[in-house]
């Protein structure tokens, strides 16, 4: 039933291409009330490529993210700043590179007028059709705990997930209803039943749910659905045999394919960015004492040290008291260093880390020797996030807040979880994508 979500979004995307094509098609009947074949060939190539690039943003903004799709006052604003932004996008491509042959001013203006109002009117009518469409999946939930209190607020507010908790058992196997469980299922059109892992390894529940599989239900434990509504990992819910199951698993290829990847794509971009670099460095010399780059000590894949490099935002002796939680509004930091640290520029020299192999552009965040030896005390399953390398950017970089406290390092490693069981190269293109958005958002 993952798939529901995954068809959603793919129906987004492809309702998102066919109504490139169309409101291209209109644009040329407005202007040349009719189309030849000339007038098609000169422009149809020329949009095409400009459509790829529109693309992108339309995923940095969200629009294919389930949970953000609601008609309100924000979809609105989003919409205006995507369409503003890609408008920006299509100027540039078309009045700076002169390959395309054409510098379409009235098709282009007629086109972005066209496709906006399209793109509001198509986005706003499938937004209402995911939040009063009954949903696909009707779930029977078995067990209580905080988690499945978080879950079913949650779905109920947001029914364009397709999930529906039509009945509850809060009693587990111990719930009165249990034994009419068969008829439940047929009363409330079940298909779906979620339960917690412990009642999942029951005897007594594998026979229960058994009895009822010709009645075509799946079943689920409980942390599988969370990882389907919130994109984490509830690490409540798992045990040993999980992370057998879902982590331990061969990725050799993936990585075969990665590290060339990356190492091409840094190189190349290092050198796009030496002038920035340069300017950086000349800055923090100018403007406060000490060393331009300074390296702290952080542990990598397999628990290995290694000294992470970057731009230095403090002065020499901000940690003169021992080593402090580093917040996103770090009052430690220079004036220029609250800059560096606000958009990310003071990471640029990470890209030597990636080069070195120390790190990855994508991983969980590397921390400290002195906070991982107290977070493997403090929060459960912690130290599986050392199987992989970490990253400058990661799934919980992109999907949680400032890291400052063991609490915080909890959420993010729910995060870390999911990452290291769906890691993929195209999850990590999406998380690079999604860091560019955010990298825009700190610096507005």
């Amino acid at each position: 039933m993952d798939s529901v979500t995954r068809l959603k979004q793919v129906t987004l995307l492809l309702g998102d291409i066919v109504l490139l094509y169309i409101s291209l098609l209109l644009t040329l009947l407005v202007r040349y009330l009719s189309i030849s074949p000339a007038i098609l060939q000169s422009n149809v190539i020329p949009f095409s490529i400009i459509f790829i690039f529109w693309l992108f943003p339309i995923y940095i903004s969200g629009f294919y993210d389930l949970k953000t799709l609601k008609n309100s006052i924000f979809f609105v604003k989003k919409v205006a700043i995507l369409i503003a932004t890609n408008s920006l996008i299509s100027v540039l491509l078309f009045y700076l590179f002169p390959i395309f042959g054409i510098t379409p001013r009235i098709n282009l203006f007629i086109f972005i007028v066209i496709f906006g109002s399209c793109f509001y009117l198509w986005r706003r009518f499938y937004n209402n059709l995911l939040t009063t469409e009954r949903p696909a999946t009707k779930v029977l939930l078995v067990g209580y705990n905080q988690t499945t209190q978080e879950l079913v607020d949650y779905i109920g507010q947001n029914p364009q997930f397709g999930f529906e908790v039509n009945f509850w058992m809060k009693e587990g196997l111990q719930d009165k209803e249990i034994k009419h469980l068969s008829q439940i299922i047929l009363d409330n059109r079940i298909n779906l039943i979620v339960v917690p892992a412990h009642i999942k390894q029951s005897s007594k529940a594998a026979k229960l749910v058994y009895k009822n599989l010709a009645l075509g239900i799946e079943v689920w434990d409980l942390a599988r659905l969370y990882e389907a509504v919130f994109k984490k990992i509830p690490l409540a819910e798992l045990e040993e045999m999980w992370f057998l199951d879902n982590v331990a698993k061969s990725t050799t290829i993936y990585e075969m394919l990665r590290r060339p990847v990356e190492i091409l794509f840094v190189a190349s971009l290092a050198a796009l960015l030496v002038p920035l670099t340069a300017i950086v460095a000349l800055i923090i010399k100018l403007t406060s004492k000490g060393p331009v780059i300074f390296s702290q000590t952080r542990v990598g894949r397999s628990g290995k040290i290694f000294d992470l490099y970057k731009f230095r935002s403090m002065p020499v002796d901000a940690e003169k008291n021992g080593p402090q939680w580093a917040g996103a509004n770090d009052n430690r930091a220079t004036f220029f260093g609250k800059i560096l640290r606000k958009t990310h520029l003071d990471e640029l020299p990470q890209l030597y880390n990636i080069l070195r192999g120390d790190i990855s552009l994508v991983g969980p965040r590397p921390e400290r020797p002195e906070f991982v030896e107290k977070l493997k005390k403090d929060v459960p399953f912690y130290e599986l996030r050392l199987i992989v390398r970490p990253g400058i950017t990661g799934w919980a970089q992109i999907n949680y807040k400032y890291g400052a406290s063991v609490e915080d390092t909890y959420e993010k490693v729910e995060y870390d979880m999911f990452y290291l069981k769906n890691r993929s190269l195209l999850l990590d293109f999406l998380i690079i994508l999604r860091t560019v958005k955010y990298f825009f958002l700190t610096i507005r």
